[in-house]
């Protein structure tokens, strides 16, 4: 359907970015062999392999990733909320944060927080650096998963594991909602009615 006029039931209201929520994590590094650790919300998806992690120049931890091309992204649910937040308002410059959290290193040598349910081991493939972020581009070398969100077939089940999603207007954490279909289901049930 074509419409000639802008639809009156939308104000425009600029060039914001409006993808939010997003998963907030918690990344871990190594910087000077040390580890380290910031909560990111500026995370996605590029293809079914690679994920991003979008940081702004000024972290410290991003010398370590720079580096040693190797981090890992922690899922971030309620039961470590307060420790991840704390890490979004300290700077790893001034703040010692190896201690905030018991970890294990991974096989590539990546820390990863033994609280998270979901923790990704990643290599950094390449840097795309825009407007004062360095932006990481990772492979994931493995995915570690606590027995707790996965189901009987050995799968991860999202509805076990409860991310927590950040929402970057109003710099408010929201509960992840339930599941309110298949996908493709709702699809396939609107072109049969169009038969």
């Amino acid at each position: 359907m074509l419409v000639d006029t802008v639809d009156k039931m939308k104000r425009n209201i600029g060039n914001k970015l409006a993808l939010y929520p997003t998963p907030a994590v918690v990344v871990g590094a190594l910087v000077n062999e040390k580890v380290t650790w910031t909560l990111v919300a500026h995370i996605g998806i590029v293809a079914h392999d690679r994920l991003l992690i979008s940081l702004h120049k000024s972290h410290y931890i991003n010398v370590g990733v720079q580096k040693d091309r190797r981090l890992s992204v922690n899922i971030v649910t309620e039961n470590f909320l307060d420790k991840a937040d704390y890490c979004g308002i300290v700077s790893g410059k001034q703040t010692d944060k190896s201690q905030i959290f018991t970890y294990t290193m991974g096989e590539n040598g990546a820390p990863m927080i033994d609280d998270s349910p979901l923790s990704m081991e990643c290599i950094v493939e390449d840097v795309y650096e825009c407007n004062g972020f360095d932006n990481f581009i990772c492979s994931i070398g493995a995915t570690y998963a606590a027995d707790e969100v996965m189901n009987a077939e050995g799968k991860l089940d999202y509805t076990r594991l409860h991310p927590i999603l950040f929402e970057f207007p109003t710099y408010q954490y929201l509960r992840s909602g339930d599941v309110v279909g298949h996908c493709t289901d709702a699809g396939k049930k609107y072109r049969d009615s169009l038969v």
